[in-house]
């Protein structure tokens, strides 16, 4: 009685491998086509780029746009004084000042100069940013809604306050793709600031995918060993046993991605790949010892130090060379709630001479023309002072009103300055740019349409600028 029994056991099973191998066999003609789908991302070219990669300099805590970039001498008139009503009108302030009694209006104790052709006026903090005014196209008339730093961070880097969306950069990453096969076309780099500052929360999700293919997702260097957790193979794996182990695994996520079309299987095929290439490569890309001495002393001393920002400038542009499409440079320290004097110039101690020289080191190598330079932060500070000013000492809140930014490189309008605040740099009087308008800008100088990179998610089509934004043509060089 067992002899049927076992008969039809052979031929259910003889039946469900003819239907599997039947469905691998059409699922490996569709392979490719799946490869060029939504993990690999859509690679689209509106039309044609002025920028073909972008270093985004993001200086998280909120730059004061008074003491850097925004010249008020009038406010010497007021110091002191309340901030006039007429002045905040109905601005939204933070509950670190909103209950605050006085609100005196603070002036700046740096003084300012005006460099190059632009006649730009810088502060004098930043004296080598200063000497290359004329490749900058300095915004003064951002703005955003959001006052507290991670609403202010995640609309500016993934077009929406509420957590969840992909970054600027995953979005870069999965309509233009990569230069490069053996690196992350968006790496990230973190270094803490010198003022002694609370370190201020940066998530991943800040250069994280969202509902997009994880393999869009921005990936992070360490400064001390490995600079990718696992990067090195572990005692007795060699690399030719990591290749076949890699070639065997990828053999099965093929076999499950035909039966099933599950594009996190694909995902993580093209991880898998990248990971072993990017055993070669990363520590090619961290190794310095191919830059000259002179390279190294213009970045300054601190790009000796691994986990510096002034290494990570060095390592950006190093980055690309090779290709990378999109690289993050996140700088802590930079919420002066107080000890603005002392602390602003620490942070800017920091990041004056390496920025200055990235923009130096891109351009005498050719590299500049074509790639989109990006420095600024969430959001401003305000004119007032939080707290009791002193005659050397102040503390600024945080301010949405108006802000700075500056672009260079990339087909950007340089030695240029666009938009302006108001005498109290409180409120936009001309040519205001609001963070969708910029990050539409910034897609549009990449050869993107902002209004055409969506990916569909939960029935609805999504896009970084969300439902927002208008490309800035006065930010564009002509031609």
């Amino acid at each position: 009685m067992n002899e049927p029994c076992d008969h039809r056991h052979r031929a259910e099973f003889d039946r469900r491998r003819f239907l599997s191998q039947a469905t691998l066999g059409a699922g490996s003609l569709a392979l490719a086509s799946l490869l060029e789908g939504s993990a690999a991302g859509p690679v689209v070219q509106h039309h044609p780029a002025r920028a073909k990669r972008m270093i985004y300099l993001f200086m998280h805590g909120g730059p004061s746009q008074l003491d850097l970039f925004d010249h008020k001498p009038r406010l010497r008139e007021h110091h002191g004084q309340e901030l006039p009503d007429s002045v905040r009108g109905d601005q939204r302030l933070t509950g670190m000042t909103s209950g605050q009694a006085s609100k005196p209006v603070t002036s700046s104790v740096f003084s300012f100069r005006q460099h190059g052709e632009s006649r730009a006026w810088i502060s004098e903090l930043l004296p080598h940013t200063a000497a290359r005014a004329d490749d900058l196209c300095i915004v003064r008339s951002l703005r955003t809604e959001a006052i507290n730093h991670d609403p202010a961070v995640t609309l500016l880097q993934t077009g929406h306050q509420q957590p969840g969306r992909p970054s600027f950069g995953a979005w870069v990453n999965y309509g233009l793709g990569s230069e490069n096969a053996s690196l992350p076309a968006f790496m990230v780099l973190v270094s803490d600031g010198s003022a002694a500052r609370p370190a201020d929360p940066l998530y991943a999700r800040l250069w994280g995918s969202g509902f997009l293919p994880s393999n869009h997702q921005g990936v992070a260097l360490r400064a001390s060993d490995d600079p990718v957790l696992y990067l090195s193979n572990p005692p007795g794996i060699s690399v030719n046993a990591r290749r076949d182990q890699l070639d065997v695994l990828a053999a099965l996520n093929r076999r499950q991605l035909a039966r099933q079309g599950d594009q996190e299987i694909e995902t993580r095929i093209t991880q898998y790949e990248m990971a072993f290439h990017m055993q070669t490569s990363v520590p090619d890309l961290i190794d310095l010892s191919d830059e000259t001495a002179s390279t190294l002393a213009a970045y300054g001393p601190q790009c000796e130090q691994p986990g510096t920002f002034a290494r990570h400038c060095l390592l950006a542009r190093r980055m690309a060379e090779r290709g990378v499409r999109f690289i993050q440079l996140y700088h802590r320290g930079w919420d002066q709630h107080y000890n603005l004097p002392s602390d602003l110039r620490l942070q800017c101690q920091d990041v004056d001479q390496p920025v200055a020289a990235l923009l130096g080191d891109l351009k005498q190598r050719g590299l500049l023309d074509d790639t989109l330079v990006v420095w600024g932060g969430e959001f401003g500070r305000t004119t007032y002072s939080q707290g009791n000013p002193t005659a050397t000492n102040y503390g600024r809140d945080h301010h949405g009103g108006c802000f700075t930014m500056w672009l260079a490189g990339g087909g950007v309008r340089s030695g240029t300055i666009h938009g302006q605040t108001d005498d109290f740099s409180f409120n936009v009087v001309r040519d205001p740019v609001h963070v969708h308008d910029l990050n539409a800008t910034l897609l549009h100088l990449l050869g993107v349409d902002h209004t055409r990179l969506t990916y569909r998610f939960q029935g609805r089509d999504y896009r970084l600028t969300d439902v927002h934004g208008n490309v800035i043509r006065e930010l564009v060089a002509v031609g």
